[in-house]
């Protein structure tokens, strides 16, 4: 087992240097592609010297802005304190900083929203342009130069493979016992030479429990000891509550009916208290032998794992508060039995997300009367976070539930409206909406009763009636009756919320 360093390479060691050492490699407008998916796995030390390098060349009348691409959303001291100093110039694929985002809406940083499982391809196929740096945080390095990925894979297969040069942190506040959870897949290929991924329960293993990274790649290794930020979830509030009962009773229906199994079919879930509510729901429910294949692996999850509940979760990273941080660390050698952590073009690969008949349930912004999606834009113009995965298993999963609270702002926005102002899943792949009022199952029904179950189901009561008013006149108005709409009224509900801060 490992010494006091982490590093135990011989070849490697000789490459130990300071994060400010190691950012000379990091030159302006490089496009440096790092470690970290939902405040997991990121670099803790480099992103740091890259701001001190930026304020000091700054104030020598100099630029210093890098293309930066991750595997999803990272943390504040990575996507955050890099805006703050506007030193970054492009970012993929997505994104939750607030530096960031008011960067993106203001025009003065560039963001490529892109469907988390094609990030790899588009890498590859060179749609991106090149790729200089990668820098990766890792949990350890063996002798013979085995690489123990971190509490997140994300891209980092693509970035390690795709740059000419690799930065190391290694970082010992992640727990060396992750060695085994990993599983990297090295049989992916661009078409015409895909062949079949054989992966046909969650619990499969494919790929190699390290990162192969060619040692004469590896410029620079940075020891670190810095902990993931994790920020612990607020308890479930009545809303979220109401929306996991109303997801609960759904499936129990759907086990009745005979179209689901009493195991379910495998989970994903977006991340936050919503999805965790409902993980909640399940494990109270008496539910057991579940499986996911998804994303994130949240304090749900591992609760459900020591219950029974669930019998193995494969996802690409972790999302953890400070105390499902402890109780992994603690008994890490039961969870690694239970957890697979791969690459996000595996955990989101559309084909395997089909075959197994993933269930999946994610967050809105708004959808319209007619099961149009927007999860990602408000009022049409302005970007929150990102499509991330959530695209991935909605169009391929046997199931796509889409859930929200039915206002926001106080009651001064409402989640269903006539049209959404941006759509990014459309009504052809939107199978369930749930709000605290409802569930609406729109599986099989035409435009105009997937706006009839919508309005009556989910619309908080204060809109309901003018949600009704508007579908009647829009049938009314005989412009066309399959998707009925009053086109100058359509949007008058965002109009309204700009000018005067109420729908």
């Amino acid at each position: 087992m490992f010494s006091k360093s982490r590093v135990e390479c011989p070849i490697l060691r000789k490459k130990i240097m300071s994060a400010d050492e190691a950012v000379s490699f990091l030159q302006d407008r490089h496009t440096v592609g790092m470690s970290g998916f939902t405040g997991a796995g990121y670099p803790k030390s480099i992103p740091a010297a890259l701001v001190k390098k930026a304020k000091a060349l700054k104030e020598l009348g100099k630029e210093f802005r890098i293309n930066l691409w991750t595997g999803a959303s990272t943390a504040p001291e990575l996507d955050g304190v890099l805006a703050e100093v506007d030193g970054i110039n492009m970012r993929l694929p997505y994104q939750s900083d607030p530096v960031c985002r008011q960067q993106i809406n203001e025009g003065s940083m560039d963001y490529v929203d892109m469907h988390l499982s094609e990030v790899s391809q588009y890498a590859w196929s060179g749609f991106l342009g090149k790729l200089d740096v990668a820098v990766i945080e890792v949990a350890g390095i063996h002798a013979d130069g085995r690489i123990i990925p971190s509490s997140s894979v994300g891209n980092n297969k693509t970035w390690v493979e795709q740059a000419d040069l690799v930065i190391l942190e290694v970082n010992d506040q992640q727990s060396i016992k992750l060695e085994g959870m990993h599983d990297i897949y090295y049989g992916t290929a661009l078409p015409p030479h895909r062949k079949p991924i054989l992966i046909n329960t969650p619990a499969d293993r494919i790929g190699e429990q390290y990162l192969d990274i060619p040692l004469e790649k590896i410029v620079a290794v940075v020891e670190t000891s810095a902990p993931d930020r994790n920020s612990a979830f607020a308890l479930p509030d009545e809303i979220s509550t109401q929306i996991a009962d109303n997801i609960i009773d759904f499936f129990a229906h759907e086990i009745k009916q005979g179209r689901l199994p009493k195991e379910l079919l495998p989970l994903q879930s977006g991340v936050g208290n919503i999805p965790n509510a409902v993980l909640s729901g399940l494990e109270k429910g008496g539910y057991k032998n579940l499986t996911a294949y998804t994303e994130v692996i949240q304090d749900g999850m591992l609760h459900m794992l020591k219950s029974g509940t669930l019998s193995v979760a494969s996802a690409t990273a972790f999302s953890l508060s400070p105390t499902a941080l402890d109780d992994l660390n603690e008994n890490i050698d039961f969870y690694r039995e239970k957890i697979i952590l791969r690459q996000q073009d595996i955990s989101n690969h559309p084909e395997i997300v089909r075959r197994l008949g993933i269930i999946a349930m994610n967050g809105l912004i708004e959808a319209d009367i007619y099961g149009n999606v927007n999860s990602t834009h408000i009022m049409g113009s302005r970007i929150m976070n990102g499509i991330g995965g959530s695209g991935d298993f909605a169009r391929n999963g046997s199931l796509s539930i889409f859930m929200t609270p039915s206002t926001a702002k106080n009651g001064a926005i409402s989640a269903i409206v006539p049209m959404a102002s941006h759509v990014d899943h459309t009504e052809h792949d939107v199978k369930v909406i749930v709000t605290e009022q409802g569930l609406a199952d729109l599986r099989g029904l035409s435009p105009r009763q997937r706006a009839k179950v919508i309005i009556e189901k989910c619309a908080h009561p204060m809109y309901k009636d003018r949600l009704t008013d508007y579908y009647e006149r829009a049938c009314a108005s005989k412009r066309g009756m399959h998707t009925p709409h009053i086109l100058n009224e359509a949007l008058s509900w965002h109009e309204s919320y700009e000018t005067t801060g109420k729908m």
